[in-house]
């Protein structure tokens, strides 16, 4: 009998955080890990949405309040992780933010605000998470969230697509960074997912003019993806957890695409 751990690896026992995840794919990532045997701090700047989706996991997750945009902030989460957990082994730099603005129409302060959140606070939070993971000296992973949107551009998400370029990036020059630490970095590309983001999004999209009814903008994105449907949060959390788990210690430096087919690479 083969064991299924053995073929996909295993996150049991695992200290993991997973910051924007109080809502969406990260909600999702935390509750699958949580169900595979991590124990997961549940981050989120909304600290009450962080706390009611680490009661409902329960057992050994907690919430943590972070602004990925803030050091101390974030060196605050993972030391809260570390005094409750004992250590970390795997960071999710989840958190992001998106907004619907024509080309033309973007601002310096539109660009500042995405790039912060989906920039900075990866690069914030991989840098935070690899100074506890090396002092541990012994390696860990950080799994960064792109998007479809960090392998082409959109003319209705410029800044956004340019933070999830960065992302990929990011990835890449972190992985090669680290690597003589064993610490592997990956990066996960969600395509259309039926979350609160894309809601805000469809509401963004008629203020605009751009549609005429709820729901138009993400049926008609969704069009050229190959599987035939846009994603819902749980059709991300297979990739993300054997990315978490000891199944993928032999990758770094990679961006999983997870778009039903919307993105060939």
């Amino acid at each position: 009998m083969i064991r299924e751990d053995t073929v996909l690896g295993s996150v049991s026992g695992k200290s993991i955080i997973v910051t924007g995840a109080g809502r969406g794919i990260g909600a999702e990532i935390a509750r699958d890990l949580a169900h595979n045997g991590a124990r997961v701090c549940v981050a989120d700047i909304n600290i009450e949405a962080a706390k009611k989706v680490a009661d409902d996991i329960g057992g050994s997750a907690f919430a943590g309040e972070v602004d990925v945009t803030d050091r101390a902030s974030t060196r605050k989460l993972i030391a809260a992780a570390v005094e409750t957990f004992g250590r970390l082994d795997v960071m999710f730099n989840n958190a992001g933010i998106s907004q619907t603005r024509p080309f033309m129409d973007v601002t310096e302060d539109d660009w500042r605000r995405i790039m912060d959140v989906n920039a900075l606070g990866v690069l914030i939070g991989t840098q935070e998470a690899a100074a506890q993971m090396k002092a541990q000296g012994t390696g860990g992973k950080i799994l960064n969230t792109a998007s479809i949107a960090g392998k082409q551009g959109y003319p209705l998400f410029a800044h956004y697509c340019a933070s999830k370029f960065a992302v990929v990036a990011l990835t890449q020059a972190a992985a090669r960074a680290l690597a003589a630490d064993r610490i592997t970095v990956n990066a996960f590309a969600p395509g259309v997912v039926r979350t609160e983001l894309w809601e805000q999004l469809d509401r963004e999209f008629m203020t605009l003019g751009l549609t005429d009814k709820p729901d138009q903008a993400i049926n008609e994105f969704s069009q050229s993806i190959l599987i035939g449907r846009y994603s819902q949060p749980e059709d991300i959390t297979g990739v993300t957890t054997f990315l978490a788990s000891t199944g993928s210690d032999y990758v770094t430096g990679q961006t999983f695409m997870v778009d039903g087919g919307m993105v060939l690479t």
